[in-house]
Protein backbone atom coordinates (compact mmCIF):
# COMPACT_ATOMS: atom_id res chain seq x y z
CA UNK A 1 0.00 0.00 0.00
CA UNK A 2 1.45 3.73 -1.10
CA UNK A 3 2.44 5.57 1.90
CA UNK A 4 -0.11 8.27 3.37
CA UNK A 5 1.36 11.85 3.74
CA UNK A 6 2.45 12.73 6.91
CA UNK A 7 -0.05 13.89 9.41
CA UNK A 8 -3.65 12.20 8.36
CA UNK A 9 -5.15 9.72 9.36
CA UNK A 10 -5.28 6.17 7.84
CA UNK A 11 -7.97 3.32 8.84
CA UNK A 12 -7.13 0.14 6.51
CA UNK A 13 -10.77 -1.21 7.19
CA UNK A 14 -10.43 -1.93 3.84
CA UNK A 15 -6.88 -3.29 2.69
CA UNK A 16 -5.79 -2.67 -0.93
CA UNK A 17 -3.02 -1.55 -3.24
CA UNK A 18 -2.56 1.31 -4.97
CA UNK A 19 0.01 3.50 -6.36
CA UNK A 20 -0.61 6.92 -4.25
CA UNK A 21 -3.00 7.11 -0.79
CA UNK A 22 -3.99 10.47 0.37
CA UNK A 23 -6.26 10.11 3.64
CA UNK A 24 -8.54 12.80 5.13
CA UNK A 25 -7.17 15.91 2.94
CA UNK A 26 -8.60 19.57 3.26
CA UNK A 27 -11.12 20.88 1.20
CA UNK A 28 -8.54 23.16 -0.31
CA UNK A 29 -6.01 20.20 -1.16
CA UNK A 30 -9.13 17.94 -2.66
CA UNK A 31 -9.65 21.33 -4.94
CA UNK A 32 -5.85 21.76 -5.75
CA UNK A 33 -5.79 17.65 -6.68
CA UNK A 34 -8.99 17.91 -8.86
CA UNK A 35 -7.66 20.89 -10.63
CA UNK A 36 -4.33 19.36 -11.15
CA UNK A 37 -5.94 16.02 -11.95
CA UNK A 38 -7.66 17.59 -14.65
CA UNK A 39 -11.25 17.19 -12.76
CA UNK A 40 -12.61 20.72 -12.47
CA UNK A 41 -11.83 24.14 -13.02
CA UNK A 42 -12.63 27.13 -10.42
CA UNK A 43 -15.21 29.38 -11.00
CA UNK A 44 -15.26 32.96 -10.82
CA UNK A 45 -16.70 32.95 -7.03
CA UNK A 46 -14.03 30.45 -6.04
CA UNK A 47 -16.38 27.01 -6.44
CA UNK A 48 -15.05 24.22 -8.29
CA UNK A 49 -16.79 23.52 -11.21
CA UNK A 50 -17.10 19.70 -12.36
CA UNK A 51 -18.35 17.75 -14.64
CA UNK A 52 -19.98 14.03 -14.20
CA UNK A 53 -19.36 12.42 -17.29
CA UNK A 54 -21.81 9.98 -19.11
CA UNK A 55 -24.37 9.93 -16.07
CA UNK A 56 -25.89 13.53 -14.52
CA UNK A 57 -28.01 11.58 -12.81
CA UNK A 58 -28.78 8.20 -10.34
CA UNK A 59 -29.08 5.11 -12.69
CA UNK A 60 -31.85 3.72 -10.68
CA UNK A 61 -32.32 0.32 -12.81
CA UNK A 62 -28.36 -0.17 -12.15
CA UNK A 63 -28.84 0.44 -7.96
CA UNK A 64 -29.00 -3.23 -6.18
CA UNK A 65 -29.31 -4.54 -2.88
CA UNK A 66 -27.54 -8.25 -2.19
CA UNK A 67 -30.25 -10.52 -1.23
CA UNK A 68 -29.03 -12.66 2.30
CA UNK A 69 -30.20 -13.54 5.08
CA UNK A 70 -29.67 -10.14 6.16
CA UNK A 71 -32.47 -8.85 3.46
CA UNK A 72 -34.46 -11.79 2.54
CA UNK A 73 -37.35 -10.89 4.62
CA UNK A 74 -36.98 -7.20 4.94
CA UNK A 75 -36.51 -5.59 1.58
CA UNK A 76 -39.60 -5.12 -0.24
CA UNK A 77 -38.38 -6.62 -3.49
CA UNK A 78 -38.54 -5.23 -6.71
CA UNK A 79 -38.13 -2.78 -9.49
CA UNK A 80 -37.01 -0.50 -6.83
CA UNK A 81 -34.91 -2.88 -5.12
CA UNK A 82 -33.33 -4.97 -6.96
CA UNK A 83 -31.78 -8.39 -5.71
CA UNK A 84 -28.08 -9.14 -6.27
CA UNK A 85 -26.13 -12.86 -5.83
CA UNK A 86 -23.86 -12.23 -2.52
CA UNK A 87 -21.33 -14.40 -4.58
CA UNK A 88 -21.57 -12.05 -7.14
CA UNK A 89 -20.86 -8.98 -5.15
CA UNK A 90 -17.71 -10.83 -3.62
CA UNK A 91 -16.18 -11.31 -7.20
CA UNK A 92 -16.67 -7.64 -8.11
CA UNK A 93 -15.59 -6.44 -4.59
CA UNK A 94 -12.04 -8.42 -5.31
CA UNK A 95 -12.08 -6.69 -9.02
CA UNK A 96 -12.76 -3.09 -7.66
CA UNK A 97 -9.91 -3.72 -5.34
CA UNK A 98 -7.21 -4.81 -7.56
CA UNK A 99 -8.24 -2.52 -10.03
CA UNK A 100 -7.23 0.02 -7.22
CA UNK A 101 -3.24 -1.02 -7.77
CA UNK A 102 -2.12 1.43 -10.62
CA UNK A 103 -4.47 4.24 -9.23
CA UNK A 104 -4.21 7.80 -7.10
CA UNK A 105 -6.81 6.81 -4.64
CA UNK A 106 -8.31 9.29 -1.85
CA UNK A 107 -9.91 7.85 1.07
CA UNK A 108 -11.59 10.01 4.04
CA UNK A 109 -13.31 9.19 7.42
CA UNK A 110 -16.75 10.45 8.30
CA UNK A 111 -19.68 9.76 9.58
CA UNK A 112 -23.41 10.42 9.11
CA UNK A 113 -26.29 11.27 11.91
CA UNK A 114 -26.26 14.44 13.66
CA UNK A 115 -27.31 12.82 17.47
CA UNK A 116 -24.07 10.76 18.92
CA UNK A 117 -26.55 7.54 19.72
CA UNK A 118 -27.55 6.95 15.95
CA UNK A 119 -23.86 7.92 14.14
CA UNK A 120 -22.71 5.44 11.79
CA UNK A 121 -19.27 5.95 10.23
CA UNK A 122 -18.10 5.68 6.99
CA UNK A 123 -15.17 5.05 5.52
CA UNK A 124 -14.98 6.36 1.65
CA UNK A 125 -12.56 5.21 -1.11
CA UNK A 126 -12.46 7.30 -3.90
CA UNK A 127 -10.16 7.39 -7.14
CA UNK A 128 -11.35 10.98 -7.87
CA UNK A 129 -10.14 13.95 -6.28
CA UNK A 130 -13.63 15.94 -6.16
CA UNK A 131 -15.54 13.01 -5.23
CA UNK A 132 -13.80 12.98 -2.09
CA UNK A 133 -14.50 16.50 -1.72
CA UNK A 134 -18.11 15.71 -2.49
CA UNK A 135 -18.20 13.50 0.36
CA UNK A 136 -16.51 15.97 2.54
CA UNK A 137 -19.07 18.40 2.37
CA UNK A 138 -22.27 15.84 2.25
CA UNK A 139 -21.61 13.96 5.46
CA UNK A 140 -20.45 15.33 8.78
CA UNK A 141 -16.82 15.59 9.68
CA UNK A 142 -15.46 14.39 12.77
CA UNK A 143 -12.64 16.33 14.86
CA UNK A 144 -9.01 14.80 14.75
CA UNK A 145 -9.68 13.45 18.45
CA UNK A 146 -12.27 11.06 16.61
CA UNK A 147 -9.83 10.66 13.53
CA UNK A 148 -7.55 9.16 15.58
CA UNK A 149 -9.59 6.66 17.28
CA UNK A 150 -12.11 5.86 13.93
CA UNK A 151 -13.22 2.60 13.17
CA UNK A 152 -15.44 2.39 10.45
CA UNK A 153 -19.06 0.79 10.61
CA UNK A 154 -19.50 0.75 6.63
CA UNK A 155 -17.33 1.67 3.42
CA UNK A 156 -18.19 3.53 -0.10
CA UNK A 157 -16.06 2.53 -2.97
CA UNK A 158 -16.52 4.86 -6.00
CA UNK A 159 -14.42 4.27 -8.90
CA UNK A 160 -16.23 5.67 -11.78
CA UNK A 161 -13.93 4.56 -14.19
CA UNK A 162 -14.17 0.50 -13.44
CA UNK A 163 -16.74 -1.07 -15.51
CA UNK A 164 -18.49 -4.38 -15.09
CA UNK A 165 -18.61 -6.73 -17.38
CA UNK A 166 -22.79 -7.90 -17.35
CA UNK A 167 -22.62 -11.29 -18.53
CA UNK A 168 -19.71 -12.02 -15.52
CA UNK A 169 -20.81 -9.74 -13.06
CA UNK A 170 -24.35 -10.31 -12.98
CA UNK A 171 -25.23 -6.56 -13.66
CA UNK A 172 -27.38 -5.00 -16.08
CA UNK A 173 -24.61 -2.52 -17.39
CA UNK A 174 -21.51 -1.64 -16.85
CA UNK A 175 -22.36 1.15 -14.24
CA UNK A 176 -23.90 0.04 -10.97
CA UNK A 177 -24.33 0.69 -7.23
CA UNK A 178 -24.45 -2.04 -4.90
CA UNK A 179 -25.57 -1.90 -1.08
CA UNK A 180 -24.52 -5.08 0.60
CA UNK A 181 -25.61 -4.46 4.12
CA UNK A 182 -24.30 -7.65 5.55
CA UNK A 183 -20.69 -6.69 4.73
CA UNK A 184 -21.13 -2.93 5.34
CA UNK A 185 -20.51 -1.89 1.69
CA UNK A 186 -21.60 -0.21 -0.92
CA UNK A 187 -19.57 -0.43 -4.54
CA UNK A 188 -20.12 1.93 -7.00
CA UNK A 189 -18.40 1.69 -10.58
CA UNK A 190 -18.97 2.78 -13.76
CA UNK A 191 -20.99 6.27 -13.09
CA UNK A 192 -19.41 9.99 -12.22
CA UNK A 193 -22.47 10.42 -10.48
CA UNK A 194 -21.61 11.67 -6.87
CA UNK A 195 -25.05 11.75 -5.53
CA UNK A 196 -24.65 7.80 -6.03
CA UNK A 197 -22.32 7.76 -2.66
CA UNK A 198 -24.99 10.19 -0.67
CA UNK A 199 -28.05 8.37 -1.74
CA UNK A 200 -26.58 4.92 -0.79
CA UNK A 201 -26.02 5.86 2.50
CA UNK A 202 -29.11 7.37 2.62
CA UNK A 203 -30.81 3.65 1.57
CA UNK A 204 -28.28 2.41 4.61
CA UNK A 205 -29.72 4.67 6.91
CA UNK A 206 -33.42 4.03 5.58
CA UNK A 207 -33.14 0.15 6.44
CA UNK A 208 -31.08 0.66 9.71
CA UNK A 209 -33.07 2.97 11.04
CA UNK A 210 -36.56 1.89 11.21
CA UNK A 211 -35.28 -1.80 11.53
CA UNK A 212 -32.45 -1.79 14.26
CA UNK A 213 -33.78 1.63 16.36
CA UNK A 214 -37.32 2.34 15.81
CA UNK A 215 -36.55 5.44 13.97
CA UNK A 216 -38.55 7.06 11.29
CA UNK A 217 -36.11 7.80 7.70
CA UNK A 218 -37.48 11.02 6.20
CA UNK A 219 -36.20 12.46 2.64
CA UNK A 220 -37.29 15.49 3.77
CA UNK A 221 -35.57 19.33 4.51
CA UNK A 222 -35.84 20.74 8.42
CA UNK A 223 -35.78 23.82 10.04
CA UNK A 224 -36.30 25.15 13.62
CA UNK A 225 -38.27 28.24 14.67
CA UNK A 226 -36.83 31.25 17.59
CA UNK A 227 -39.28 29.18 19.91
CA UNK A 228 -37.55 25.78 18.98
CA UNK A 229 -40.37 24.43 17.18
CA UNK A 230 -39.36 22.03 14.26
CA UNK A 231 -40.84 21.91 10.83
CA UNK A 232 -40.22 19.18 8.44
CA UNK A 233 -40.73 19.33 4.57
CA UNK A 234 -41.36 16.99 2.17
CA UNK A 235 -41.32 17.05 -1.60
CA UNK A 236 -40.59 15.65 -5.07
CA UNK A 237 -38.75 18.25 -7.17
CA UNK A 238 -40.15 21.29 -8.22
CA UNK A 239 -42.75 21.63 -5.45
CA UNK A 240 -40.32 23.75 -3.31
CA UNK A 241 -39.21 22.05 -0.63
CA UNK A 242 -35.63 23.68 -0.93
CA UNK A 243 -37.32 27.26 -1.05
CA UNK A 244 -39.52 26.78 1.47
CA UNK A 245 -37.79 25.58 4.00
CA UNK A 246 -34.94 28.32 4.04
CA UNK A 247 -36.62 31.10 5.96
CA UNK A 248 -34.84 33.87 7.09
CA UNK A 249 -36.44 33.70 10.10
CA UNK A 250 -35.93 30.22 11.04
CA UNK A 251 -32.59 27.84 11.46
CA UNK A 252 -31.79 25.15 8.62
CA UNK A 253 -31.14 21.58 10.32
CA UNK A 254 -31.16 20.09 7.33
CA UNK A 255 -32.26 20.20 3.56
CA UNK A 256 -32.69 16.46 2.53
CA UNK A 257 -32.59 13.79 4.76
CA UNK A 258 -33.25 13.06 8.57
CA UNK A 259 -34.51 11.12 11.46
CA UNK A 260 -37.12 11.28 13.42
CA UNK A 261 -35.72 9.43 16.73
CA UNK A 262 -36.82 9.20 20.00
CA UNK A 263 -36.30 12.49 21.15
CA UNK A 264 -36.56 14.50 18.03
CA UNK A 265 -34.93 15.23 14.47
CA UNK A 266 -31.16 14.75 13.50
CA UNK A 267 -29.95 15.28 10.10
CA UNK A 268 -28.06 12.61 8.46
CA UNK A 269 -25.82 15.13 6.30
CA UNK A 270 -23.03 17.72 7.02
CA UNK A 271 -24.06 19.29 3.83
CA UNK A 272 -26.65 20.02 1.11
CA UNK A 273 -26.96 19.18 -2.81
CA UNK A 274 -29.16 21.33 -4.17
CA UNK A 275 -30.34 21.92 -7.63
CA UNK A 276 -29.00 25.14 -9.63
CA UNK A 277 -31.02 25.02 -12.65
CA UNK A 278 -32.21 28.58 -13.07
CA UNK A 279 -30.93 29.69 -9.75
CA UNK A 280 -30.75 33.51 -9.16
CA UNK A 281 -29.31 35.86 -5.71
CA UNK A 282 -33.53 37.21 -6.11
CA UNK A 283 -34.93 33.81 -6.07
CA UNK A 284 -32.71 31.66 -3.54
CA UNK A 285 -30.50 34.03 -2.09
CA UNK A 286 -28.84 31.16 0.73
CA UNK A 287 -27.76 28.59 -1.65
CA UNK A 288 -26.11 31.32 -4.21
CA UNK A 289 -24.39 32.94 -1.58
CA UNK A 290 -23.05 29.30 -0.74
CA UNK A 291 -21.54 28.86 -4.06
CA UNK A 292 -18.25 29.43 -2.97
CA UNK A 293 -14.69 28.23 -2.38
CA UNK A 294 -14.92 24.50 -1.18
CA UNK A 295 -18.32 24.26 -3.24
CA UNK A 296 -18.62 21.96 -6.13
CA UNK A 297 -20.89 23.18 -8.93
CA UNK A 298 -21.71 19.89 -11.63
CA UNK A 299 -22.61 19.35 -14.93
CA UNK A 300 -22.99 24.20 -15.68
CA UNK A 301 -21.96 25.84 -18.39
CA UNK A 302 -19.87 29.43 -18.67
CA UNK A 303 -21.29 32.93 -19.99
CA UNK A 304 -19.21 32.98 -22.97
CA UNK A 305 -15.47 34.24 -22.12
CA UNK A 306 -16.05 34.40 -18.72
CA UNK A 307 -15.69 32.13 -15.43
CA UNK A 308 -19.15 33.11 -14.57
CA UNK A 309 -22.11 30.33 -13.96
CA UNK A 310 -24.78 30.52 -16.62
CA UNK A 311 -27.66 28.88 -14.62
CA UNK A 312 -30.11 28.97 -16.84
CA UNK A 313 -28.09 26.86 -19.17
CA UNK A 314 -29.44 23.27 -20.36
CA UNK A 315 -26.36 22.21 -22.23
CA UNK A 316 -25.77 19.42 -20.45
CA UNK A 317 -28.72 18.51 -17.45
CA UNK A 318 -31.37 20.22 -16.04
CA UNK A 319 -29.83 18.12 -12.89
CA UNK A 320 -27.49 20.77 -12.74
CA UNK A 321 -25.96 21.21 -8.82
CA UNK A 322 -24.43 22.38 -5.79
CA UNK A 323 -22.49 20.70 -3.08
CA UNK A 324 -21.13 22.32 -0.04
CA UNK A 325 -21.01 22.04 3.53
CA UNK A 326 -23.73 22.76 5.51
CA UNK A 327 -22.20 25.59 7.69
CA UNK A 328 -21.70 27.65 4.65
CA UNK A 329 -26.14 28.58 5.19
CA UNK A 330 -25.72 31.76 7.69
CA UNK A 331 -28.84 30.11 9.68
CA UNK A 332 -27.64 26.86 9.57
CA UNK A 333 -27.95 25.20 12.92
CA UNK A 334 -25.55 23.35 14.65
CA UNK A 335 -25.77 20.80 15.80
CA UNK A 336 -27.76 19.60 12.75
CA UNK A 337 -30.34 18.42 15.17
CA UNK A 338 -33.80 19.67 16.85
CA UNK A 339 -37.01 18.27 19.02
CA UNK A 340 -40.06 16.68 17.85
CA UNK A 341 -41.58 18.03 14.67
CA UNK A 342 -45.22 20.56 15.67
CA UNK A 343 -45.72 20.63 11.75
CA UNK A 344 -45.04 18.63 8.94
CA UNK A 345 -45.80 19.64 5.25
CA UNK A 346 -46.33 17.42 2.28
CA UNK A 347 -45.39 19.26 -0.67
CA UNK A 348 -46.91 19.07 -4.26
CA UNK A 349 -47.23 20.95 -7.34
CA UNK A 350 -50.75 19.72 -8.55
CA UNK A 351 -50.81 20.23 -12.31
CA UNK A 352 -54.24 19.22 -12.20
CA UNK A 353 -55.52 22.14 -10.46
CA UNK A 354 -57.59 19.69 -7.91
CA UNK A 355 -56.03 19.79 -4.69
CA UNK A 356 -56.25 22.77 -2.34
CA UNK A 357 -53.55 25.63 -1.06
CA UNK A 358 -53.22 23.69 2.31
CA UNK A 359 -55.27 21.66 4.01
CA UNK A 360 -54.68 19.38 7.38
CA UNK A 361 -54.35 15.89 7.28
CA UNK A 362 -56.01 13.22 9.72
CA UNK A 363 -53.63 10.51 10.77
CA UNK A 364 -54.93 8.03 8.24
CA UNK A 365 -54.98 10.91 5.84
CA UNK A 366 -51.34 11.65 6.18
CA UNK A 367 -50.27 8.07 5.91
CA UNK A 368 -52.45 7.77 2.83
CA UNK A 369 -50.88 10.72 1.15
CA UNK A 370 -47.10 9.97 2.38
CA UNK A 371 -47.46 6.25 0.61
CA UNK A 372 -48.64 8.01 -2.72
CA UNK A 373 -45.81 11.04 -2.30
CA UNK A 374 -47.71 12.69 -4.96
CA UNK A 375 -46.91 16.02 -7.41
CA UNK A 376 -47.40 16.36 -10.92
CA UNK A 377 -45.61 17.18 -14.28
CA UNK A 378 -46.77 19.82 -16.39
CA UNK A 379 -47.54 19.22 -20.27
CA UNK A 380 -44.15 19.81 -22.07
CA UNK A 381 -42.06 18.82 -19.55
CA UNK A 382 -41.74 15.03 -21.29
CA UNK A 383 -42.40 14.48 -25.40
CA UNK A 384 -45.56 13.64 -26.10
CA UNK A 385 -46.69 14.61 -22.50
CA UNK A 386 -49.87 17.15 -23.72
CA UNK A 387 -52.07 17.63 -20.71
CA UNK A 388 -50.77 17.18 -16.51
CA UNK A 389 -48.93 13.77 -15.53
CA UNK A 390 -49.36 12.59 -11.69
CA UNK A 391 -46.55 11.50 -10.13
CA UNK A 392 -46.25 9.04 -7.38
CA UNK A 393 -42.87 8.36 -5.06
CA UNK A 394 -43.79 6.43 -1.92
CA UNK A 395 -42.81 8.25 0.67
CA UNK A 396 -41.42 11.46 -1.15
CA UNK A 397 -38.27 8.97 -1.72
CA UNK A 398 -39.24 5.81 -3.21
CA UNK A 399 -35.88 4.98 -5.05
CA UNK A 400 -34.27 4.71 -1.82
CA UNK A 401 -36.51 3.14 0.68
CA UNK A 402 -35.62 -0.47 1.38
CA UNK A 403 -38.58 -1.53 2.84
CA UNK A 404 -42.57 -1.99 2.28
CA UNK A 405 -43.73 2.23 2.29
CA UNK A 406 -46.74 0.81 4.48
CA UNK A 407 -43.69 0.55 7.24
CA UNK A 408 -42.26 4.21 7.06
CA UNK A 409 -45.91 5.41 7.13
CA UNK A 410 -47.02 3.44 10.13
CA UNK A 411 -44.34 4.67 11.91
CA UNK A 412 -45.06 8.41 10.98
CA UNK A 413 -48.89 8.14 12.54
CA UNK A 414 -47.54 6.30 15.29
CA UNK A 415 -45.05 9.57 15.98
CA UNK A 416 -47.92 12.20 14.88
CA UNK A 417 -50.42 10.69 17.47
CA UNK A 418 -47.85 10.45 20.47
CA UNK A 419 -46.39 13.70 19.90
CA UNK A 420 -49.81 15.59 17.83
CA UNK A 421 -47.82 16.71 15.22
CA UNK A 422 -49.73 18.28 12.29
CA UNK A 423 -49.36 17.84 8.91
CA UNK A 424 -50.46 19.86 6.06
CA UNK A 425 -50.86 19.63 2.88
CA UNK A 426 -49.58 22.43 0.43
CA UNK A 427 -50.46 22.79 -3.01
CA UNK A 428 -47.79 24.88 -4.80
CA UNK A 429 -49.11 23.91 -8.31
CA UNK A 430 -52.19 25.23 -9.88
CA UNK A 431 -55.61 27.20 -9.34
CA UNK A 432 -58.24 28.46 -10.80
CA UNK A 433 -57.91 25.60 -13.57
CA UNK A 434 -55.08 22.84 -14.85
CA UNK A 435 -51.87 23.70 -16.06
CA UNK A 436 -52.76 25.35 -19.56
CA UNK A 437 -55.79 27.55 -17.77
CA UNK A 438 -55.05 28.05 -14.25
CA UNK A 439 -52.37 29.85 -13.03
CA UNK A 440 -49.38 28.63 -10.55
CA UNK A 441 -50.05 29.32 -6.85
CA UNK A 442 -48.00 32.90 -6.29
CA UNK A 443 -45.34 32.16 -3.69
CA UNK A 444 -46.15 34.90 -1.01
CA UNK A 445 -49.61 32.94 -0.68
CA UNK A 446 -47.91 30.06 0.19
CA UNK A 447 -45.25 31.47 2.05
CA UNK A 448 -48.01 33.04 4.35
CA UNK A 449 -50.02 29.99 4.64
CA UNK A 450 -46.97 27.72 6.07
CA UNK A 451 -46.48 31.07 8.48
CA UNK A 452 -49.98 30.88 9.57
CA UNK A 453 -49.45 26.81 10.55
CA UNK A 454 -46.39 27.50 12.07
CA UNK A 455 -47.62 30.12 14.21
CA UNK A 456 -50.65 28.87 15.36
CA UNK A 457 -52.96 31.24 13.50
CA UNK A 458 -55.21 28.33 11.61
CA UNK A 459 -56.06 26.75 15.18
CA UNK A 460 -59.34 28.57 15.68
CA UNK A 461 -60.57 29.04 11.99
CA UNK A 462 -63.54 27.18 10.62
CA UNK A 463 -62.77 24.41 8.13
CA UNK A 464 -64.72 22.28 5.59
CA UNK A 465 -63.43 18.70 3.96
CA UNK A 466 -62.86 18.32 0.48
CA UNK A 467 -65.76 16.62 -1.07
CA UNK A 468 -63.19 14.16 -3.14
CA UNK A 469 -60.28 14.03 -1.19
CA UNK A 470 -61.80 14.80 2.45
CA UNK A 471 -59.07 16.94 3.64
CA UNK A 472 -59.95 19.83 5.97
CA UNK A 473 -59.52 23.50 4.28
CA UNK A 474 -59.08 26.40 6.84
CA UNK A 475 -61.72 29.23 5.40
CA UNK A 476 -59.75 31.65 6.76
CA UNK A 477 -56.08 32.57 6.40
CA UNK A 478 -53.93 35.72 7.22
CA UNK A 479 -52.75 37.64 4.04
CA UNK A 480 -53.66 35.02 1.68
CA UNK A 481 -57.51 35.92 -0.08
CA UNK A 482 -60.43 33.27 1.09
CA UNK A 483 -61.44 32.82 -2.65
CA UNK A 484 -58.22 31.06 -3.47
CA UNK A 485 -58.71 28.70 -0.65
CA UNK A 486 -61.41 26.35 -1.87
CA UNK A 487 -59.87 25.16 -5.28
CA UNK A 488 -63.34 24.27 -6.90
CA UNK A 489 -64.27 27.74 -6.42
CA UNK A 490 -61.77 29.17 -8.42
CA UNK A 491 -62.53 27.14 -11.85
CA UNK A 492 -65.12 28.58 -13.95
CA UNK A 493 -66.76 25.83 -15.23
CA UNK A 494 -67.96 23.46 -11.86
CA UNK A 495 -68.33 20.90 -13.48
CA UNK A 496 -65.03 20.64 -15.31
CA UNK A 497 -63.24 20.76 -11.55
CA UNK A 498 -65.94 18.13 -10.69
CA UNK A 499 -64.65 15.70 -13.30
CA UNK A 500 -61.16 16.59 -13.31
CA UNK A 501 -61.28 16.20 -9.04
CA UNK A 502 -62.69 12.36 -9.72
CA UNK A 503 -60.13 11.67 -12.45
CA UNK A 504 -57.05 12.70 -10.32
CA UNK A 505 -58.73 10.65 -7.81
CA UNK A 506 -58.43 7.61 -9.68
CA UNK A 507 -54.93 8.30 -10.57
CA UNK A 508 -54.41 8.38 -6.60
CA UNK A 509 -56.36 4.88 -6.01
CA UNK A 510 -54.91 2.75 -8.86
CA UNK A 511 -51.76 3.74 -7.63
CA UNK A 512 -52.63 3.03 -4.19
CA UNK A 513 -53.68 -0.52 -5.67
CA UNK A 514 -49.79 -1.50 -5.00
CA UNK A 515 -49.85 -1.24 -1.42
CA UNK A 516 -53.24 -1.70 -0.32
CA UNK A 517 -52.58 -5.28 0.67
CA UNK A 518 -50.12 -4.44 3.17
CA UNK A 519 -51.74 -1.02 4.36
CA UNK A 520 -54.14 -1.14 7.56
CA UNK A 521 -57.48 0.35 8.13
CA UNK A 522 -56.77 3.78 8.88
CA UNK A 523 -54.45 3.84 6.01
CA UNK A 524 -57.16 2.81 3.33
CA UNK A 525 -59.79 5.25 4.83
CA UNK A 526 -57.10 8.18 4.43
CA UNK A 527 -57.74 7.93 0.68
CA UNK A 528 -60.18 10.12 -1.28
CA UNK A 529 -63.66 9.13 -1.90
CA UNK A 530 -64.83 6.48 -4.36
CA UNK A 531 -68.00 7.78 -5.50
CA UNK A 532 -68.73 3.94 -6.91
CA UNK A 533 -69.29 3.03 -2.78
Amino acid sequence: MADAPAGNSRNDAVSFSCKQQFDNLSAAELVEHAIRNGEGALTDTGALACDTGEFTGRSPKDRYIVKDETTADEVWWGEVNIPFDADKFDGLYQKMLANLADKTVYTRSAYVCALPEYRLNVQVINTKAYHNLFCYNMFLRPTAEELANFTPDFTVICDPDFRADPAVDGTRSANFAILNLTRHMILIGGTGYTGEMKKGIFSVLNFKLPVERHTLSMHSSANEGESGDVAVFFGLSGTGKTTLSADPHRSLIGDDEHGWGRDGVFNFEGGCYAKVIDLSAEKEPEIYKAIRFGAILENTRYRENTREVDYANREVTENTRVSYPIHFIDKAKVPSAGGVPKNIFFLTADAFGVLPPIAKLTTGQAMYHFISGYTAKVAGTEVGVTEPKATFSACFGAAFMPLHPTRYAEMLGEKMNEHETAVWLINTGWTGGAYGTGERMKLRYTRAMITAALNGELADVDYINHPVFGVAIPQHCPNVPAEILNPGDTWQDKDDYDATAQKLAGLFRDNFGKYEAFANDEIRAGGPVNPAE
